[in-house]
């Protein structure tokens, strides 16, 4: 089993910046249940998750969704597969919880992140932007 524990979330002022990260532990050498893609996945209230970025481990190929590009940088160190999320220039449409996920691949659906293959999950951190 793997954990994935996310850190970071707060709140700012629009326009402002914050910076999550995830550590994942556990058995993340189980070939079984192999990790390829890590990254991040947001819900707002009433609204259903989506995919924020994601970056493979095998070769830290990225995917955004449209709506971060530009603003969003997600990156992972090496050695222990910690993955970072780097939001700037925020606005209120970002607030949301952010999920940490890792999976056997990173899915795209018209060259956005989705969850598919996404098999373990973190508990969420807050973001809240206001106005």
């Amino acid at each position: 089993q793997v954990q994935l524990v996310e850190s970071g979330g707060g709140s700012v002022q629009a326009g402002g910046s914050l910076r999550l990260s995830c550590v994942p532990s556990g058995n993340t050498g189980n070939s079984h249940n192999r990790i390829d893609c890590m990254g991040w996945f947001r819900q707002a209230p009433g609204k259903e998750r989506e995919g924020v970025a994601t970056i493979s481990t095998g070769d830290d190929r990225t995917y955004y969704a449209d709506s971060v590009k530009g603003r969003f940088t997600i990156s992972r160190a090496k050695f222990n597969n910690t993955v970072y999320l780097e939001m700037n220039n925020l606005t209120p449409v970002d607030t949301a919880v952010y999920y940490c996920a890792a999976g056997g691949g990173c899915a795209v659906v018209a060259g956005a992140p989705v969850r598919f293959g996404m098999y373990y999950w973190g508990k969420g951190t807050q973001v809240t932007i206001s106005s």
